[in-house]
């Protein structure tokens, strides 16, 4: 198993709960452990009423179990939020600043997308509304008319 040292860039395909929450912790700054953890399933729980379908099952299937957990842990909506509308609930649900809301969400979602690899994650933010692709670390193109 590929070791996860604070400082790499990417997260190993073979993660354990413990890397995941090791590099969000890294990247958010966060104190504790158990501040990365709470952030992680708030943000997780979120994103998983977001999506539907193949990507919601394969971004499962390639996340540890816990992580995995809090994906499926909520019924997805049949009316996705953008990204804004993604942190501003996710805000709203938590008492926290939007501006704090978003510095967690960029700090899992970029994780995450290193854990999902460049196809999925493409096609993650194909299906969400506009606004997904800068929470996940990526530049947001226009969609074609």
């Amino acid at each position: 198993m590929t070791l996860l040292s604070p400082s790499a860039s990417s997260v190993p395909t073979t993660a354990t709960f413990d890397h995941v929450l090791e590099k969000v912790r890294y990247e958010g700054v966060y104190p504790t452990r158990q501040h990365a953890q709470d952030v992680v399933r708030r943000v997780l729980e979120v994103l998983g009423r977001q999506l539907t379908g193949d990507e919601r099952v394969e971004l499962a299937g390639r996340l540890p179990q816990e992580a995995a957990d809090y994906l499926t842990s909520q019924a997805p909506t049949v009316r996705p939020l953008t990204g804004r509308g993604f942190v501003t609930d996710l805000a709203e649900r938590t008492g926290g600043n939007l501006a704090t809301t978003r510095w967690d969400t960029g700090s899992v979602l970029g994780v995450i997308a290193r854990l999902a690899g460049e196809d999925l994650t493409t096609r993650i933010i194909g299906q969400l509304p506009d606004g997904y692709a800068l929470l996940f670390g990526r530049a947001q193109l226009a969609r074609a008319a």
